[in-house]
């Protein structure tokens, strides 16, 4: 089997690095799609959606591509959150997560071009936040860190200081679970030395 182009449908930095620091050189093309078109009140059926709408987006500029889009979010008690609008948003967010659990669930979805097949699902991990005080958080949300992340933190960043300890997979909370994506090759047909740089 040919080994195909590996396309990451994503701007995220920080799934790049993840991919990077695997061996696997991805060719970024961000999709751009506009997630409020997608209202979903479970979060694994949005996350799976999402990415999906994002591999799909960008299909038409390949010939021949394995084509990954990705998409997360952080549940705490039922309710989903996304990247936070705006600073005061980051703040309230922080107010209630601080101290408390949430679920960290990222949607993967693979398209193979040449197969005519595409793979779809979800990893969720669990996360525990320390307790913050409110000079803490105001501090952390100044930095900006917290607006270009789902859950309005950064794991390998400067929110990793507030995560006190994670139940699951470690890249997962990072944008992408490189175990989950292992396991999609491997159904598709590949092995993932096979997109070793």
């Amino acid at each position: 089997m040919q080994i195909p182009r590996f396309v990451l449908a994503s701007a995220s930095s920080a799934r790049r690095r993840l991919l990077l620091n695997a061996g696997i050189a991805p060719f970024v093309c961000p999709s751009n799609f506009d997630e409020s078109q997608i209202v979903l009140t479970d979060p694994a059926q949005l996350v799976q959606t999402l990415a999906q709408r994002k591999a799909e987006t960008v299909v038409s500029q390949f010939t021949e591509a394995l084509i990954l889009g990705c998409d997360s979010v952080l549940a705490i008690d039922g309710e989903i959150h996304g990247k936070p609008a705006s600073a005061e948003v980051a703040i309230a967010r922080w107010h209630q997560m601080q101290g408390r659990s949430g679920d960290l669930y990222t949607g993967h979805a693979l398209i193979d071009i040449a197969q005519n097949r595409t793979l779809v699902k979800y990893q969720v991990t669990r996360v525990d936040f320390v307790p913050m005080n409110e000079q803490t958080i105001q501090a952390y949300v100044a930095t900006g860190e917290p607006l270009n992340c789902a859950g309005a933190f950064a794991l390998e960043g400067r929110g990793g200081l507030f995560v006190e300890k994670i139940a699951g997979c470690h890249s997962n909370i990072i944008g992408l679970s490189l175990p989950l994506l292992r396991q999609m090759l491997t159904e598709l047909g590949y092995d993932i030395t096979d997109f070793w740089q």
